[in-house]
């Protein structure tokens, strides 16, 4: 008997393991949230996961995104794909070490972990006719955001979070982070997916303030 057929025994009243074998996830950026979300989902099980960033590590990423000193100078896609195999040796991994653009083809379910609202703008435009899942991480210091879009949520609340850059809030979550508070948000981003999975109703807006201690469930209007 192989001794990994267990490896999701755990989670399998939560993640559905048939559901779970037909998705292929693409994560674009990754930094604080987009790694964790990855290296989450490698643990998980997906079949299929493509990486999309242009940046290398630096010092500064090393304690709030989680990179080890030996992925200095490393691309981050390149970086994070080596650890996401070695968490599951059967996952299909794709990198892509550029920009995201309009033209990349990128799988059916869609993590966008970008700093830009004009990235993010684009990234929606581009997967919206096409895409099962959509899920947008945002933070700020010890605040985080997630948006989450499927056929049975819908898609209309989410334009109105793609507000102008010059009104948006200063503090991009390069500035202030920790590892923990992106661990968070990407854990609530996984949530949703583990519900588009189960066929349930996802949260479309969900707002986490960890110093005040307060979760906020926006709706659509």
């Amino acid at each position: 008997m192989n001794p990994l057929h267990d490896r999701d025994l755990r989670q399998r009243d939560i993640i559905p393991p048939e559901a779970l074998a037909q998705t292929r996830c693409t994560v674009i950026g990754v930094g604080a949230i987009g790694r964790q979300v990855a290296l989450q989902l490698a643990a998980i099980g997906v079949p299929s996961l493509q990486l999309i960033d242009f940046d290398k590590v630096e010092a500064v990423n090393l304690a709030p995104q989680g990179y080890l000193q030996d992925d200095l100078d490393r691309p981050k896609v390149q970086a994070t794909a080596d650890l996401c195999q070695q968490i599951n040796h059967q996952l299909e991994m794709h990198e892509v070490n550029d920009r995201y653009r309009r033209s990349t083809a990128v799988g059916d379910c869609i993590f966008a972990c970008v700093d830009r609202i004009e990235t993010r703008k684009v990234i929606y435009e581009a997967v919206r006719d096409h895409a099962a899942f959509f899920c947008d991480g945002r933070m700020s210091a010890e605040v985080v955001r997630v948006l989450a879009c499927d056929a049975r949520t819908g898609w209309d609340h989410y334009p109105d979070t793609l507000f102008a850059p010059e009104t948006s809030f200063q503090g991009v979550c390069t500035a202030k982070s920790t590892i923990f508070t992106a661990n968070i948000a990407a854990g609530l981003m996984l949530e949703q997916f583990s519900r588009h999975l189960r066929r349930m109703p996802i949260d479309p807006d969900l707002q986490l303030n960890l110093l005040a201690s307060e979760l906020n469930l926006g709706s659509p209007v």
